[in-house]
């Protein structure tokens, strides 16, 4: 099923709506305004009185009403860690799949580091195994990349399987710099 990208009325991305959260919200009159090629109809269904059907054209972008905030904290989970880092070990620089692939603090939490998306790469397990709780200068095992945290609008690009094209134009205007996974 495909996804709603979810905008406050300031245009920030606050998430992603099901396609029957999608339809409440217009359907509650929450939609400020929409973006992109309509997606097609959800039909409901007939009014008994003129015997037609309802019909509701969505949008792939909408923003909803309320209150706009000022700051996002993208929340860090190796799903969209593993995705920020294209599936790539930062050590050794190949790529595996999520089975494989573990969280590294590049700063150990043992001696201080923080579970932030600044301190955290993705990681085979064979080279977290051999830095073990060393730095990696320590382990002479040099980042290929510098982490760091996503914007809001990476973030939201991350966080999902299948972005379409309005919605990754919209979102791909804030990203902070040209990346592999942002094409």
């Amino acid at each position: 099923m495909q996804a709603i990208l979810k905008l406050d009325v300031a245009g920030q991305p606050r998430g992603w709506l099901s396609l029957q959260e999608a339809i409440s919200a217009y359907a509650r009159g929450d939609v400020i305004y929409g973006i992109g090629d309509p997606l097609p109809p959800v039909f409901g269904g007939t009014q008994r009185l003129t015997g037609l059907r309802s019909k509701l054209i969505l949008q792939p972008i909408v923003a909803l009403n309320g209150r706009v905030f000022d700051h996002f904290t993208p929340p860090l989970c190796n799903r969209t860690l593993f995705r920020r880092d294209d599936h790539r070990c930062l050590y050794c620089g190949d790529q595996f799949p999520r089975s494989e692939l573990t969280r590294d603090h590049v700063v150990p939490t043992s001696r201080g580091g923080t579970d932030k998306w600044e301190n955290v790469v993705a990681a085979c397990k064979r080279c977290n195994w051999l830095k073990d709780c060393l730095t990696p200068e320590e382990a002479n095992m040099p980042l290929l990349a510098i982490p760091f945290k996503p914007n809001s609008y990476e973030w939201h690009f991350l966080a999902k399987d299948r972005v379409l094209a309005d919605q990754m134009e919209y979102l791909s205007t804030q990203f902070r710099a040209d990346r592999d996974w942002a094409h």
